[in-house]
């Protein structure tokens, strides 16, 4: 079976000697005094997936001479590739987009560090992480293991996704050893794993910094102990990959590795957004912030909320499934209990109509919105300030 499933996600030789000539002709192009231009990413580490358009560039700046102005290597760059006719785009430390043909070529700017303490950009890590997974030379059960989580839709470490990341995908293929014993050991999760790789603490728990340890997952670093590379992983995913896993151990199937599209269901009330030009991952994130805050002002407002999610793409959709679309014209609100007079006397100037019932004072109030697509549009328009540099909305169903 796996067999079979590799001949599709595996790249050909074709594809990957155009790509590797392509990336190769973008470092020839970047000529800086003092920096080294290396490819780096999935290509580099040989995990890539048959499809994958992007190409990841690193430019290795002097590390003595910049540790103490890093900040200014983005403009250094910036300057040098004018050429190249690229996007600045603004990270952790800004960086460089150009678009050729079907391929995304992304420029980053980062320090050449041996170690990752020296690291002062999170970016700067990056040929580390690289050069770990190559030299355990298991790319092929990675990427089994990458189209796996793809396929339960748990993939990218993105704020609006919050799922494993393709650096812990591979952490945790060569930690287990292979695609198989992953599933494996996937499937034998508590409500809290600790993994360490490398050995590299005595304690995960009580060693790593406090915030970094809230995730069901706390997976050490494997070239930076002092991080744990899957703090950013939601419970819900990490739960969802333990039941795939589960699942897959008992009925084997390829069905695991094909990508089905989530629909949305038909009883939903949605909102589709043409979202800006940009980096994608940014713009997604700051819409999946809309999306939370407008679910919390449904709930808030008394909604029920059995379901809700959100899609980003070319477009991106907020769907919501209500137990009821519409609620009733008059709302309960329940006051202060009667023995607090001065809170009594309050609400009953606040409210006309109050009721007492079980030592409490209640009022009753028109609602303002009944209809819970009119609340949403309400909502989008109380945020409209927030949504003008990152999308458009064309409907709402």
């Amino acid at each position: 079976m796996f067999e079979g499933i590799l001949k599709k996600i595996k790249p050909s030789h074709e594809m990957t000697k155009e790509i590797k000539k392509l990336a190769n002709e973008f470092i020839k192009k970047i000529k800086i005094k003092g920096t080294k231009t290396v490819l780096g990413g999935s290509l580099e580490k040989g995990t890539w997936l048959n499809g994958m358009h992007d190409i990841d560039i690193f430019v290795k700046f002097n590390y003595k001479r910049f540790k103490s102005k890093s900040e200014k290597i983005s403009d250094i760059l910036e300057k040098n590739i004018k050429k190249l006719k690229t996007v600045r785009l603004h990270g952790s430390r800004d960086y460089f987009q150009v678009k050729k043909g079907r391929f995304t070529i992304e420029i980053v700017p980062i320090l050449n560090i041996k170690k990752a303490t020296q690291a002062v950009n999170i970016t700067d890590i990056s040929p580390l992480h690289a050069a770990w997974v190559k030299k355990h030379k298991l790319q092929d059960e990675i990427r089994l293991t990458k189209v796996f989580a793809i396929a339960q839709h748990v993939y990218g470490a993105e704020t609006h996704i919050r799922g494993f990341s393709g650096y812990v995908l591979e952490i945790l293929t060569i930690y287990y050893g292979s695609f198989m014993k992953f599933i494996i050991g996937v499937a034998k999760w508590k409500k809290q794993t600790v993994i360490d790789p490398e050995k590299n603490l005595k304690n995960p728990l009580k060693e790593l910094n406090e915030s970094k340890i809230q995730s069901r997952l706390v997976l050490v670093d494997p070239v930076d102990k002092r991080r744990n590379a899957a703090a950013v992983l939601s419970a819900e995913n990490y739960n969802k990959l333990i039941l795939a896993a589960k699942s897959f151990l008992k009925n084997p199937s390829e069905r695991y590795f094909k990508v089905k599209e989530e629909k949305i269901p038909a009883d939903a009330t949605s909102v589709i957004i043409k979202t800006s030009k940009g980096k994608a991952d940014i713009i997604a994130g700051k819409l999946y912030s809309l999306f939370n805050k407008i679910k919390v002002q449904l709930e808030l407002e008394g909604f029920k909320i059995k379901k809700a999610g959100f899609n980003c793409n070319e477009r991106a959709v907020f769907w919501f499934v209500f137990k009821a679309k519409r609620l009733s014209k008059y709302e309960e609100i329940r006051g202060p209990p009667l023995n607090l007079k001065k809170h009594v006397e309050r609400f009953k100037a606040r409210h006309k109509k109050v009721t007492i019932r079980n030592n409490f004072i209640y009022a009753t109030e028109k609602r303002k919105f009944e209809d819970a697509k009119r609340f949403i549009i309400y909502i989008i328009n109380c945020y409209k300030k927030d949504l003008i540099k990152i999308g458009k909305v064309i409907k709402i169903n």
